[in-house]
């Protein structure tokens, strides 16, 4: 769904054409078509669709367009940085991986949309849903299972392609942070701990905490660090007719880190959009081990520790939906004491709680456990 704050879209479809005008001088006649939300955005940024027409050495163009805008409401992550996001679409475009070609970057000029914001080109196709979950709703339950099948697969092989690049060699060297840690592993765990007490503000997690416990004592030995698309799922790809892959989007949560924490994070989304559920995985989407064996084969990367990343996943999808919780009752989509319950029992925690062999949230336990 579209995110819950609101913003005048005739008075930032005004500002926009001053400024796109700035940044085509010599285009004349430039007109922006009204402004319009996708059905299928997130709670994390707001996206804002427009077409642009002006006329250019004579010549009439058009062009379809994406900004994306730092969120000026209730946040979900501690910080956001939308130039990382931007420079990684940048850095990605003369690969074999597709992104959308990005247009221009503002993060100082705050008086056009309020924040930080990018355009990029708009690419048509079509998203799996999570509003409902693709394997409870939506255009996937009805693709043919050979369609889902190819979907799916494709969503890994994008996978494999971002994780065959060189991380220095393409220029994401930029994305390293020693200061959090001594490994890319630390560092990820330290800021989710940073997170985590952020977004629970003194109040107790039990499952979240156990599976920090956990993912703190079981780290395995070797740390591989390439480009972490981060939000590593077909939910975040826009696929053509017939299941091509046409763009990989959202690179907020773009870091350097295990290729296998991408694959967990992807393999972690689907089986909460159907076994979380209660649901069984739509015809056609390959079991995990063949999925696994694709993977591997098309990246170079041998997966080791699913089992381990699994987990990580659960318990930063967990500390994502703590927030997004809060978010529900600031801006009224649920009631507090609902939204207090929510943050801890949730189709995440459970599924968490499932994969560390936990007693659902909301039974009785003997606390956090320990490890």
């Amino acid at each position: 769904m579209p995110t819950p704050w609101k913003r005048d879209h005739e008075e930032a479809r005004r500002s926009l054409a001053r400024w796109i005008a700035g940044k085509i001088p010599a285009a004349r006649d430039l007109r922006l078509s009204e402004l319009k939300e996708p059905q299928t955005s997130g709670f994390s940024n707001e996206t804002l669709l427009l077409t642009i027409d002006y006329q250019l050495g004579g010549e009439a163009r058009s062009e379809d367009l994406v900004v994306r805008v730092q969120p000026t409401g209730f946040q979900v992550f501690p910080s956001y940085d939308m130039s990382v996001q931007y420079r990684a679409m940048e850095l990605l475009g003369p690969t074999d991986v597709p992104v959308p070609a990005v247009r221009w970057l503002e993060t100082e000029d705050l008086d056009v949309l309020g924040a930080p914001f990018y355009v990029m080109e708009r690419v048509e196709g079509r998203v799996p849903s999570d509003n409902p979950p693709y394997h409870a709703g939506g255009w996937m339950t009805e693709a043919s299972p050979e369609e889902r099948r190819r979907i799916w697969l494709g969503g890994f092989d994008c996978m494999a392609r971002i994780h065959r690049l060189d991380p220095v060699e393409t220029g994401f060297g930029f994305l390293d942070q020693p200061e959090w840690g001594d490994t890319p592993l630390d560092r990820q765990l330290n800021q989710y701990k940073r997170y985590l007490e952020w977004a629970a503000r003194g109040r107790p997690q039990p499952t979240v905490e156990t599976a920090l416990a956990w993912l703190e004592k079981e780290k395995p030995a070797e740390d591989r660090s390439g480009i972490q698309w981060g939000d590593a799922r077909i939910g975040n790809i826009l696929f053509a007719e017939g299941g091509e892959p046409r763009a990989v989007l959202d690179w907020e949560m773009v870091t350097l880190g295990s290729p296998e924490a991408d694959v967990a994070w992807a393999i972690f989304l689907d089986r909460h959009h159907s076994e979380g559920l209660g649901l069984p995985r739509l015809e056609g989407f390959p079991p995990y081990d063949e999925t696994i064996a694709y993977y591997e084969e098309r990246s170079g990367h041998t997966v080791r520790h699913l089992d381990y990343y699994q987990v990580f996943a659960g318990f930063r999808f967990a500390v994502i939906m703590s927030r997004i919780a809060q978010q529900l009752v600031h801006y009224e989509v649920m009631d507090e004491a609902a939204g207090l319950e929510f943050e801890t029992n949730n189709t995440v925690t459970r599924l968490l709680a499932s994969l560390l062999d936990l007693k659902p949230p909301g039974e009785k336990s003997g606390g956090a456990g320990e490890y």
